[in-house]
């Protein structure tokens, strides 16, 4: 048992990773401002408050910290990320806590013509196209500056009990007859909810350090991955749906990510999208 430290557990993966880490370890949870999992253990705390961040693990005192907060859907993206998780660092730092920190395939561009195209290993350079991934990468290299730390690049998030921020955008979309593109040439990786934060988890006590590819094996478009989460959750009408590419040079395109390195030092399977929600599935 460990004590660890999750921040951002009302996030769509604290929700999930924190009950898992509580059976086995003594776990402490931040959240922004509201408190949706009511477990022992929830503090409220803005990461970008430095005072706030420090005191809170010099009292609570982590071996482990997994850094969730970083959403892309902030008014201040910046600074959540990037000041959030230096506060974060230095805290980790001063108590010499492993640090497992979420970062993104959006800190890549996916231009097939960029001089690392993908398929991205842990050891590709970000080539970020906007905000989020410029802040993403930001915090990736603020991380490295501590010694015990694994960087997590991940992909779409989605579960199968509770729905996805993306997909609870579009039902409501969709429902109200508002236009919703889905684009064809945008490329990722998703990964179960589930899978991320067993690997989360796996890596608490791991020897590993440095950046690590964790997504699933299945590899979709991201109009192909939301028609199946349209499908599984069961969302209609869809005569406002249409698909096509993406012309916004600030989204990123092909983000596909290598997960060699994950399979050789993980227990943890690295499901697709298709095996995850399939109905014969015993995961």
């Amino acid at each position: 048992m460990a004590r660890v430290l999750i921040t951002g557990g009302s996030s769509y993966l604290g929700q999930h990773l924190t009950p898992l880490a509580q059976n086995e370890h003594e776990v402490c949870y931040t959240y922004f401002n509201q408190d949706v999992l009511a477990l022992p253990g929830g503090i409220q705390l803005d990461v970008r408050q430095e005072t706030a961040v420090a005191r809170l693990i010099a009292t609570f005192r982590p071996q482990v910290i997994i850094h969730t907060v970083g959403s892309n859907r902030g008014t201040d993206v910046r600074g959540v990320i990037e000041t959030g998780t230096r506060h974060v660092v230095q805290a980790a730092q001063a108590t010499q806590a492993r640090l497992i920190h979420i970062s993104t395939d959006s800190i890549f561009n996916g231009r097939t013509d960029d001089p690392h195209p993908p398929p991205y290993d842990e050891n590709a350079p970000p080539s970020p196209v906007n905000e989020y991934g410029r802040a993403k990468a930001a915090a990736e290299a603020i991380v490295r500056q501590h010694l015990n730390h694994v960087i997590i690049r991940t992909s779409l998030i989605y579960g199968r009990r509770v729905i996805d921020h993306g997909t609870a955008w579009m039902a409501r979309a969709l429902q109200a007859g508002q236009p919703v593109t889905l684009f064809s040439n945008q490329i990722r990786n998703p990964v179960w909810v589930h899978t991320l934060s067993l690997a989360c988890l796996e890596l608490i006590n791991h020897p590993y350090t440095g950046t690590l590819n964790v997504a699933g094996e299945q590899i979709l478009s991201r109009a192909e991955f939301s028609l199946k989460m349209l499908d599984y959750w069961g969302i209609q009408p869809r005569h406002t749906l249409t698909i096509g590419p993406s012309q916004n040079a600030a989204w990123p395109l092909d983000c596909r990510l290598k997960l060699n390195l994950a399979r050789q030092l993980l227990r943890t399977p690295l499901p697709g999208v298709d095996e995850v929600l399939s109905p014969m599935s015993t995961r």
